[in-house]
């Protein structure tokens, strides 16, 4: 469906602007939009990189292991319908780990991993469980301690203080988690 919306508003925006008569424009733009999407790329690869090998040497020195016993008894209460020592439980702590440190292309496949466990229990394939609906309020709306995505695209952008933006990143993230948290959880009292 989103693929459906991004073509259609770039449809429209060429034709606006063949109608217009910005034709020329609309070439520079899209020969300038290339142009910015790989020097993007270029620019936060070696962030990405970076923070992915942490992430996987934290892994397998079994760090994320001991940060995931840390907040287990936190997650058995976010999720009550899965058991304290459900296998999902260590890949959503990791994934929250990640997310935390703004890492969302590192913390994708721990997402990816919590889901398809929790897909296993699922009695109704295509319905989403409690847990799941959870979770993904939860990653979507996870709090973000060090944004290391904005920061990098501040730093590239030449931003005076690309730093400056951990404070607010911190409040908006703290908010958005609590109130999806909130919802969900009368969401979930209602059904009962």
């Amino acid at each position: 469906m989103v693929n459906i919306i991004w073509i259609g508003f770039i449809l429209i925006g060429s034709f606006y602007m063949i109608l217009t008569g910005n034709s020329a424009s609309l070439n520079d733009q899209i020969l300038k939009g290339g142009i910015d999407g790989i020097k993007l790329l270029w620019e936060m690869l070696p962030l990405l990189v970076l923070w992915s090998g942490i992430m996987q040497i934290a892994e397998d020195s079994g760090l994320l292991a001991k940060f995931s016993s840390l907040v287990k008894p936190l997650l058995s209460k976010l999720f009550p319908s899965l058991k304290p020592d459900h296998p999902a439980l260590g890949y959503i702590a990791s994934n929250i780990a990640a997310n935390a440190l703004g890492l969302g292309s590192a913390a994708t496949p721990f997402g990816l991993k919590a889901m398809e466990c929790l897909q296993k229990d699922n009695p109704n394939k295509d319905t989403a469980t409690e847990g799941m609906v959870t979770f993904l309020v939860l990653n979507t709306a996870g709090v973000t301690i060090i944004p290391t995505t904005v920061i990098a695209m501040r730093l590239m952008y030449q931003s005076a203080n690309p730093s400056e933006i951990i404070i607010t990143s911190i409040l908006a993230t703290l908010c958005s988690s609590i109130a999806g948290l909130t919802f969900d959880y009368f969401k979930r009292r209602k059904k009962l």
